[in-house]
């Protein structure tokens, strides 16, 4: 069943977005040359808690095996879910950080991916290209479209610029649980899909590789990395739809509602 959020929930959804924004920004300062994945994580952990909400990510049970960790932490091949460790952040690493949180009841989603010094040009125009993919793809989540529209506009741009898009991982709905419907592919068809109406909630998340887009997933039953080994990258705003345009709920500072690109 799809959500459509009342008016005080969608402020419960602002606060923690804002509060997950807070907790990327204060992360984002202290990557560096050398630095831990643990150490980012119990970073991630404690101002989380310390701006009262819980970590959203650290037990969940999809599967198997619970997440061990409050933060995703993957690196280069590595695309999604991977678990923070004894890995030492060196130079060009292309440094993906998946954040969540649970506040008031109400959860908040968010990612980055950033490229340690010197970074590869190429792995530049990775990160590049998968953040303006997020940009357009939120641009198209408006009252009166549809979830193949933003998954067209995110694999048009991304495809025509040479890279590949990872078609096993989706976006979702969010709310009261991580994870909800609608599934918000980053791929797919003009005017298909689930439509978009005022009060939805979703994660928009294009996770976009320099190769193929065929993932697997490692021994840890967690981290998924490309099946060709090519470098990945990944970027993700928790967005309400609203009758003037897409909210971007993850962010500290209001922006201008996401203009459509003209295409």
């Amino acid at each position: 069943m799809i959500a459509v959020r009342e008016g005080w929930e969608l402020d419960v959804m602002r606060s923690a977005g804002r509060k997950l924004a807070e907790v990327v920004e204060r992360v984002r300062e202290a990557i560096a040359v050398g630095i831990t994945t643990k150490e980012i994580d119990q970073l991630t952990e404690a101002t989380i808690l310390a701006l009262g909400a819980k970590p959203a990510f650290k037990g969940y049970k999809p599967g198997k095996v619970p997440y061990p960790a409050s933060i995703c932490i993957s690196v280069n091949e590595q695309v999604v879910h991977g678990v923070p460790g004894k890995r030492r952040i060196r130079e060009g690493d292309l440094v993906s950080l998946d954040f969540g949180l649970v506040y008031g009841g109400y959860y908040a989603d968010t990612a980055v991916t950033v490229l340690m010094p010197p970074g590869d040009p190429l792995d530049q125009a990775l990160l590049d290209g998968t953040q303006e993919a997020l940009r357009i793809g939120i641009a198209e989540a408006r009252n009166g479209k549809r979830v193949g529209d933003i998954g067209f506009a995110v694999e048009s741009y991304v495809t025509a610029l040479g890279f590949g898009v990872v078609t096993d991982m989706v976006g979702h709905g969010i709310g009261r649980r991580m994870h909800e419907e609608p599934s918000v592919p980053n791929y797919g068809k003009k005017s298909t899909g689930v439509p978009l109406v005022p009060g939805m909630v979703i994660a928009i998340e294009p996770m976009i590789t320099r190769g193929g887009g065929a993932i697997r997933t490692l021994g840890d039953h967690w981290t998924v990395v490309t099946s060709d080994g090519s470098r990945s990258a990944h970027f993700e705003h928790t967005v309400a739809i609203t009758p003037r345009g897409p909210e971007i709920l993850t962010t500290l500072d209001p922006v201008p509602f996401p203009q459509p690109t003209i295409r």
